[in-house]
């Protein structure tokens, strides 16, 4: 919120803090499955970067968020892609009508200022961009910002998180040895049955017999990994399905529309989803 000044009896309008726009609102719900919350706890206590490893949709991001939350940290999200480069995370000059100014990147803006910096699915970045992570991972803290000829000391309330799938790794997508080892890393997966059933009716707002069985379809599509599906049902597609059944779509059609057919395209896996959807519902 920006905050008025009175300055030899004039007012003056101050400028917002930078990062306020990546402060959380509300506390996002989360529902622990172990003891994450308090090995991160104790990685933040170290000021140790946090490598979050599981399949998609399984709870990283909502854990993350939480963890801003319950820290008091802004959080500062990047979805990475293979077009992101390192001057994307540190940023770059602009011109604008005062001239030339340089900008920082949402790593450089987090590290300056003090913010949890999330790089969802890391791997998935330029080699580039990776690399520069290095030094802030490691005991310097520290960001070169090349560029504009400043050595960036990270605040002290930064804290780095990254993500990736595993299961969509390829060899020339593999983090480096380099990279992992200046991590610490929790290993997240699709909940156990009733947690993830309490998780599913409490993001959708739906009954608990409806999240069972919504859960129980995510269960038989996981199964179907094993034969050609690349990943099965998340608990964010649960999640969907559910929230299209309160929004009055009867429960058959909201599986096809937020399950079955995101899922594949190949016309015989999409044909065996669509039977474990007609005999769940």
């Amino acid at each position: 919120m920006l905050a008025t000044a009175e300055i030899q009896g004039a007012p003056r309008v101050a400028q917002a803090h930078p990062l306020h726009a990546w402060r959380l609102r509300s506390e996002p719900y989360y529902q622990p499955v172990g003891n994450e919350i308090e090995a991160f706890e104790a990685a933040h206590k170290a000021h140790l970067p946090v490598m979050l490893k599981g399949p998609t949709g399984c709870g990283k991001t909502r854990f993350v968020e939480h963890m801003a939350w319950r820290l008091g940290l802004p959080l500062v999200t990047v979805a990475c892609h293979e077009d992101l480069t390192a001057g994307d995370l540190a940023g770059r000059w602009l011109l604008d009508a005062q001239g030339m100014r340089w900008q920082d990147g949402p790593l450089a803006l987090a590290a300056r200022h003090g913010a949890l910096c999330y790089l969802d699915e890391l791997v998935e970045a330029r080699s580039d961009a990776t690399v520069l992570l290095h030094p802030l991972a490691d005991t310097r803290q520290v960001l070169p910002l090349e560029r504009c000829g400043e050595l960036l000391h990270a605040h002290p309330d930064f804290r780095l998180v990254v993500s990736y799938n595993p299961g969509y790794q390829a060899a020339h997508k593999a983090l480096k040895p380099s990279t992992r080892q200046r991590f610490t890393a929790l290993t997240f997966d699709y909940p156990a049955v009733a947690v993830e059933a309490t998780i599913v009716a409490q993001e959708a707002g739906v009954d608990a017999a409806l999240a069972e069985r919504l859960v129980a379809l995510g269960h038989r599509t996981r199964q179907l990994q094993t034969h050609g599906l690349e990943e099965g049902a998340s608990t964010r597609m649960l999640v969907h399905a559910a929230a299209l059944v309160r929004a009055g779509l009867a429960s058959r059609a909201a599986c096809l529309q937020a399950i079955a057919v995101p899922l594949s395209d190949d016309p015989d896996i999409a044909a065996a989803l669509q039977g474990v959807v007609h005999a769940s519902f």
